[in-house]
């Protein structure tokens, strides 16, 4: 059964806009999820505080392609947080410099996502979510001005 799928801003900044999928079985966006996960985790502070440090540069200076793990295949936009090595990661959509696309993520303990079934999901909606996208971007459906993703509030996706 394929999940429905809205995207929604979750911050803005001069230099980039931190948007996140949300799916309507729960209302809450992807990047909520992995927040509410580990902001009370002790034993992933360290790790959870590196990502959060992450975006806060991101914020300042953009999504530079520099401050990312890629992740995906070379077709796709997947990305991770943090760059370095760490026991989380959270799975993003690296539009632009300009435009993020914030996903789940979770503890890593195996040597690829593809080997977790919990991360390989989460990398599995974002590229989905992706193909999608591109998809509505060359059809014109949804279009990019600066740091914005133009009409993408009037779209549901199935996933």
């Amino acid at each position: 059964m394929k999940k429905k799928t809205t995207v929604e801003l979750v911050e803005q900044s001069e230099k980039v806009s931190f948007y996140s999928i949300s799916f309507q079985m729960d209302r809450t966006t992807e990047f909520e999820r992995f927040l509410s996960k580990f902001e009370e985790e002790a034993e992933f502070n360290e790790d959870y505080q590196k990502i959060l440090g992450a975006l806060e540069i991101i914020l300042d200076r953009g999504a530079l392609e520099r401050y990312f793990r890629p992740e995906g295949a070379i077709h796709d936009n997947l990305c991770a947080l943090p760059l370095e090595s760490g026991n989380i990661r959270l799975y993003c959509l690296r539009i632009s410099d300009e435009i993020l696309i914030l996903g789940n993520g979770d503890r890593k303990s195996t040597r690829t996502y593809q080997e977790d079934t919990r991360l390989l999901g989460y990398a599995l909606d974002l590229q989905k979510f992706d193909r999608l996208l591109r998809d509505d971007l060359d059809k014109g459906f949804v279009t990019i001005e600066e740091r914005t993703l133009k009409t993408i509030e009037d779209h549901v996706y199935l996933l």
